[in-house]
């Protein structure tokens, strides 16, 4: 099958352009290496000097190209991955697309489990859809780090799972990839009578064959809306049962501590605001490496906030705010703006927790919230000057919420300002005590 890339523009001034590239040519090799991909583009694009294979008015052509060591060639194609977006083939127990409500945008409805994206993006991938020429593709190219969902190493109870006959060869695939120097990181989906128990460890337990190329293993609950129709039948975790969890990963923290230098296991924040325990401290979470999967987030925002109040010498001007946030981190952020009020005395502000009846009340995160939920319950209540909502609730570059409304939709739903606020210390006191937004 010959690949063929339209070119949607090329930069002013880069070296593609300097060559005669054009918009509208069809890249189809790069020094005589057909390019299937992102992957190859960005492998040859590192080349000082390429030969450019090219059609244009579907006449075959090629151009010389000279660049400097890390400069890019200057070429934008249609597709950031130069191909279709590889799909999820499992139908796992715990899919949270598969419990989303219908009526919403079709992109929400898209499963990918692409390595690509692992890659690029730093997606969590199951491995079940890749052949073994991808994965020697992966490992010829180096791709590190790749993000694994693992689950569990029990190979029935995977397939169980994933619902998926092909899914009980991750451990095979985890070999070949720390064979190859890839670097890993891993993460569970832990659900009630699943993968949890005895299942839980012998996972962790199994995983540690892979250190020091698996950097590090996250553990998080499995998250369940309403729209459950025709599913399999799951719970969410208790109090109880979120203690035995942070039981058996703290067990295994220090097993690995001692042979292996590294705690390597990490519980995700959930499950510490659900057991009622108390955030572990920073130099638990070791650097923080799995902290856009949610270890150690607030550990984080805690010790930024103390930093940049420490670093302040406050005033008694008044400052009003309103914050609203998710039902499970509201006492945390309750407990910062207290912080805050200590060197800004005159500070106003109330947390407000908005629940989510959107996708149902076990759904406790700020990042899963509505625009609807928001509004339905803030309005026509006094929001002193202000509100505040959390970053994570919008659309990566966009001010868009998971029900297409807007932050401007907010405000003039509400009437008043809104500010959106970083999770970083420095942000979110400076969005507490600035004037206006």
């Amino acid at each position: 099958m010959n690949h063929e890339h339209t070119i949607l523009d090329v930069i002013d001034g880069s070296p593609a352009q300097k060559a005669g590239l054009r918009r509208g040519d069809r890249l189809v090799s790069m020094n005589g290496r057909e390019i299937i991909d992102v992957l190859d583009f960005r492998f040859e694009e590192e080349e000082t000097s390429l030969t450019i294979g090219f059609l244009r008015d579907g006449e075959e052509r090629e151009v010389q190209v000279r660049k400097g060591e890390y400069e890019e060639l200057g070429l934008v194609f249609a597709e950031s991955l130069m191909d279709d977006y590889r799909s999820c083939r499992n139908d796992c127990v715990f899919c949270f697309i598969s419990q989303m409500p219908p009526g919403m945008r079709e992109t929400l409805y898209f499963k990918d489990d692409d390595t690509r994206l692992s890659f690029l993006q730093g997606n969590y991938v199951t491995l079940t859809n890749v052949s073994d020429e991808e994965l020697e593709r992966i490992c010829f190219y180096k791709l590190s780090p790749m993000n694994v969902s693992v689950h569990t190493t029990n190979p029935k109870l995977r397939c169980k799972m994933l619902h998926n006959r092909f899914a009980g060869t991750i451990v095979d695939k985890l070999r070949r990839l720390k064979a190859a120097d890839i670097t890993m990181n891993g993460q569970i989906v832990l659900v009630p009578e699943y993968n949890d128990g005895a299942e839980l460890e012998r996972t962790i337990h199994d995983l540690t064959e892979f250190l020091p190329n698996l950097q590090s293993l996250s553990v998080v609950p499995v998250g369940l809306t309403k729209y459950r129709e025709n599913l399999p039948k799951l719970r969410t975790f208790t109090p109880e049962e979120a203690r035995d969890v942070i039981g058996i990963i703290r067990k295994w923290q220090q097993i690995c501590l001692q042979y292996f230098d590294t705690r390597f296991v990490y519980a995700s924040d959930e499950w510490f605001l659900t057991a009622g325990l108390p955030i572990p401290s920073e130099e638990e979470y070791e650097g923080y490496p799995q902290i856009e999967n949610g270890v150690g987030m607030i550990r984080s925002l805690v010790q930024e906030v103390e930093e940049e109040i420490e670093y302040r010498d406050g005033d008694e001007e008044l400052h009003e705010a309103t914050i609203a946030t998710g039902t499970l981190a509201a006492p945390v952020i309750a407990e910062l703006c207290e912080k805050v009020r200590s060197i800004y005395p005159n500070l106003r502000v109330e947390v407000i927790p908005i629940i989510n009846r959107f996708f149902g009340e076990t759904i406790t995160v700020s990042g899963l919230l509505t625009g609807k939920d928001i509004i339905e319950q803030l309005r026509g209540r006094d929001l002193c000057g202000k509100l505040i909502l959390p970053e994570n609730l919008l659309r990566s570059g966009e001010t868009v919420l998971l029900d297409d409304m807007t932050v401007s939709d907010i405000e003039n739903a509400l009437q008043t300002k809104v500010r959106i606020v970083q999770s970083t210390g420095l942000d979110v006191v400076d969005s507490l005590i600035e004037e206006g937004v």
